[in-house]
């Protein structure tokens, strides 16, 4: 698929107001910043990859700029690795740049933060993640930041050319007591990202704390036209509704998020309500790493906010079909720059789409690295456990694989009864052949399993040190 041709104003040609962000361009500010923007991504989404490399490179150099001046933490990082102030860094001299890892980060804390902003990037403000590895992340953006992830937003919306006249409901993290079922809660628009821009018709929002039975009434109460939700919760509402023949014959399109998005649930879905899911790729501190493509399943790079590699253990870019670790530099945060930042995932690099963008593809996005399958020789592995059909058992409503030990997993079973004997060999028998491995398996039941933090769930934990699975795979270190 080419290029449709457009006759409208060339605004990737007009020069920036602000020199920190040399590309995307950026107009002073006013009511036709945001439209100009997106006007300029509709456009450098077709940019052949090497254009949008050399300009990513471009914007990259001033955030390096930046950093050496006002932020000590990279002084020497940069300088060893051959950057020059006011020189557009190679893709040499940006591979040499350390990568930053999770726990240099949290351990430099507010040192990572820029103590002055270029003109134009606003008022800051500072978050923190959900930690679900324990310890949380906290960071600093700006609204500059913000005005790229609302224009990402915008571009997430029009790309799957939705009707904003309809009903968006959410599913998701909330506040402690914010929509809260039975009601949840109810905005007149979608969003900050469409207010002023477009007309919109209402947001319905439920917190994820929600029983499964409970989110199904509230959804039943508010027929929805499209749902945003956790992949994880969508799932069980599938298995429910499929249990009780329950359908939206109003809904048009289900969105995911937060969490790595099993192929199975993507099946569940057609078949249960005959939808497609669209999934997004995202983190708090980093923002919209990845969007679903209009006319595919796989995910394209939003490379005007975010330089994202995938790299192997020597540091190599991955080529396609390759599975490396997920590093990302936003290209627009000044406040507190992460350069070479390891959020922790694995993803697999795809081959370039046939739809015709530019953009970077993503083939599927595997979740974080921390949490592989350790084998007693210390390699390591996915266990794959989202790819697991274990909906041909009706009774299970949660299901979960810990590995507390070498010799020690945990299958966590939420069921409307208890399994028979044959039925838990058949899921051990199938979690084996998964694994590749006569791994001993328990089986326990709950209740409940909780969701971690941020709403987040996870169907394959490992709680295996990190120093332990490295002296499995170096005894002699």
């Amino acid at each position: 698929m080419s290029r449709p041709p457009d006759t409208r104003p060339p605004y990737h040609r007009l020069p920036s107001a602000h020199a920190s962000v040399a590309w995307p361009a950026l107009p002073a500010p006013g009511p036709a910043l945001t439209t100009a923007l997106l006007q300029q991504l509709e456009e450098s989404q077709w940019l052949a990859p090497e254009e949008l490399q050399a300009r990513q490179l471009r914007q990259a150099g001033a955030l390096l700029d930046h950093a050496y001046r006002h932020v000590p933490f990279y002084r020497d990082r940069l300088a060893l690795a051959g950057h020059l102030p006011g020189k557009v860094p190679t893709p040499e001299v940006w591979s040499n740049i350390p990568v930053l890892r999770r726990a240099e980060l949290q351990q430099a804390g507010e040192a990572l933060y820029s103590p002055v902003l270029p003109e134009g990037h606003g008022e800051t403000y500072e978050l923190s993640t959900s930690g679900s590895t324990g310890r949380p992340v906290r960071a600093r953006g700006s609204a500059m930041v913000q005005l790229f992830y609302d224009v990402l937003s915008l571009r997430e919306h029009l790309w799957h050319r939705r009707d904003f006249g309809g009903t968006l409901a959410a599913i998701r993290s909330f506040p402690n007591d914010v929509a809260a079922y039975p009601d949840g809660a109810r905005s007149d628009i979608w969003g900050r990202a469409l207010k002023g821009l477009f007309a919109t018709g209402p947001s319905v929002m439920l917190s994820i704390v929600a029983r499964v039975e409970e989110q199904l009434d509230w959804l039943q109460r508010r027929q929805p036209d499209y749902l945003l939700i956790y992949p994880s919760a969508l799932r069980d509402l599938l298995l429910l509704c499929r249990e009780e023949g329950v359908t939206f014959p109003k809904l048009r399109e289900v969105r995911t998020l937060s969490e790595a998005l099993p192929t199975e649930t993507r099946e569940l879905c057609r078949e249960v309500w005959g939808l497609k899911i669209v999934d997004m790729y995202s983190t708090q501190e980093a923002g919209y790493l990845a969007l679903q493509c209009p006319d595919h399943e796989h995910y394209h790079v939003q490379s005007e906010a975010v330089l994202l590699e995938v790299i192997d253990e020597a540091g190599k870019p991955c080529a396609p079909g390759e599975v490396g670790e997920v590093v990302v530099t936003p290209l627009s945060n000044f406040a507190m720059p992460m350069i070479r930042y390891a959020v922790g995932d694995m993803a697999e690099v795809g081959e370039a789409c046939p739809c015709g963008r530019g953009l970077p593809v993503l083939k599927r996005i595997l979740g974080r690295n921390r949490d592989m399958l350790v084998y007693p020789d210390g390699r390591k592995a996915w266990a794959l456990m989202g790819e697991f059909n274990y909906t041909q058992f009706p009774e299970i409503r949660q299901f979960q694989l810990i590995q507390h030990a070498i010799d020690d997993l945990e299958m966590r079973i939420v069921a409307t009864r208890r399994l028979t004997g044959i039925e838990e060999a058949k899921i051990i028998e199938w979690v084996r052949y998964r694994c590749q491995h006569d791994f001993p398996i328990r089986v326990t039941y709950h209740e409940e399993i909780p969701r971690g933090p941020g709403g987040k769930f996870q169907d394959f934990r490992c709680d295996i040190p990190d120093a332990e699975a490295r002296a499995l795979r170096e005894p002699n270190a």
